[in-house]
């Protein structure tokens, strides 16, 4: 990978689990491994009961080697249920995961956070309804990183539940549930007592449910009157038609963050999508088999007033920033959410203000187009272009809005090399006044072994 800067593009690194350097130039050398073996008893065919292991590596080189873990995973599956521990990437919510921005709560920009986790692998159906509701939920904890800017032992929490009416092969399907993540235990120099955020049975009772109050000598008057924990998800909906040529996707994820959402006040914040899948090829030189367009909003937070015990005036939600858990809502100082709410440190806009949190810019209106498709037959390509509008924070505003463009091009196609590999290659550029403007490259070279 190279550039015209010293700042990798934005798509050419967002939204990469975390793999991919911000600083350019840079090479990157991959491996990884997954395989699951039955464990049904001898003489059984069912496969009911599965073992697995998964590793990826990454090593990195820039102005400094860096080897990271991406996926490090043991895994126990039976029939749609499954049960792991360590590192795994995951997809989270209503929201394309391949070509649009990323789900806002979790986009897969930051690396998997290692964790215990049991859930469904898919949608499975509800005994007695025939098939005509179905669910995919999980629950799971984890840890954070050891050496955070500010905070120091923090403890993760994690569970999503959402439905489906309609059957798998239903021409109208509607879906709707959410996902909740807090940050929660461990240390911080602010708002605490002798530095501990409170832990223990009973404080991660409040984390889990989301209520107020807590117990133990740590809590503060912050405590007692919000949460325990730094709280965030999103609850998600949408709609699904089946016809002979596409398939159509539409989905809303509403924002909540800080109680708004409960008071309906922060209605108008969120990510509102479609995407539409063309079910079959003409075997044109040029063709768009899939597109996304995509509207982030999130400048509303509420207002910009904030009363306590007043749901009309609640507002300054301040996304991803958390007056306790101040290195916010990120991990290994990449965020966890949508990559359009950016560290303060990748910015142009570096406010003194914000200097202890996360980020200075959580009011962004967004507009997202992504394509993809083939060239002549061969060659598979996809595209990401992206245009935002950028106003800070309420505690600190950006003067004039800077407007940002970032775009992606990118191509892969199969060539006859060590029996059959895949040659990628991709252009991305920054052009805009939130980021450095940027041009940048990437080629590599991927071989798949199917089969050991």
């Amino acid at each position: 990978m190279g550039s015209t800067g010293s700042r990798t593009p934005f798509w050419m690194q967002a939204n990469q689990f975390g793999t991919v350097p911000l600083t350019s130039p840079s090479g990157s050398v991959r491996g990884g491994f997954e395989k699951y073996w039955s464990i049904s008893q001898s003489g059984k065919t069912d496969n009911k009961w599965r073992a697995g292991v998964g590793v990826e590596a990454v090593a990195n080189f820039y102005d400094n080697t860096k080897v990271l873990l991406p996926q490090l995973h043991g895994t126990l599956r039976f029939k749609n249920w499954e049960l792991y521990v360590g590192r795994k990437k995951q997809s989270l919510g209503l929201a394309d995961s391949t070509i649009g921005s990323g789900s806002y709560a979790w986009s897969g920009n930051a690396l998997p956070i290692p964790k215990i986790f049991i859930g469904t692998t898919r949608f499975v159906p509800v005994p007695f309804t025939k098939g005509w509701l179905s669910f995919n939920a999980f629950y799971s904890d984890g840890l954070f990183e050891k050496n955070r800017p500010i905070t120091s032992g923090l403890k993760f929490h994690q569970k999503a539940f959402y439905a489906r009416l309609g059957k798998a092969d239903s021409k109208v399907k509607l879906y709707g549930g959410f996902n909740h993540q807090v940050q929660w235990g461990g240390k911080s120099p602010y708002l605490t007592q002798n530095g501990n955020l409170p832990d223990g049975l009973s404080n991660y009772v409040h984390a889990v449910f989301g209520t107020i109050g807590g117990s133990g000598d740590d809590i503060t008057f912050f405590d007692s009157t919000s949460r325990i924990g730094n709280h965030l998800g999103s609850v998600d909906i949408a709609l699904e038609i089946e016809t002979f040529a596409s398939s159509i996707f539409l989905y809303r994820q509403f924002i909540y963050e800080d109680g708004s959402l409960f008071y309906l006040t922060t209605l108008s914040d969120g990510l509102t999508g479609v995407r539409i899948r063309r079910k079959n090829s003409y075997g044109a030189n040029f063709e768009i088999t899939e597109g996304v367009l995509e509207v982030l909003y999130t400048k509303h937070q509420g207002g910009n007033v904030f009363v306590i015990g007043d749901g009309k005036q609640r507002g300054i939600d301040n996304y991803f920033n958390n007056q306790q858990v101040r290195d916010g809502w990120s991990y290994f100082d990449r965020t966890i959410g949508t990559p359009f709410i950016p560290p303060t440190s990748q910015t142009n806009w570096k406010w003194p203000n914000y200097a202890d949190n996360f980020t200075s810019n959580n009011r962004v209106t967004v507009l997202h187009l992504g394509l993809k498709g083939t060239l002549f037959r061969k060659v598979m390509w996809q595209s990401k272009l992206s245009y935002s509008s950028n106003a800070g924070s309420y505690n600190e505003p950006f003067v004039g809005t800077p407007k940002q463009f970032s775009g992606l091009l990118a191509l892969h196609t199969r060539v006859n090399l060590l029996g059959g590999m895949t040659l990628k290659g991709s252009y991305a550029a920054d052009i805009g006044d939130l980021y450095p403007k940027t041009h940048g490259f990437m080629l590599g070279i991927r071989k798949d072994f199917s089969s050991f």
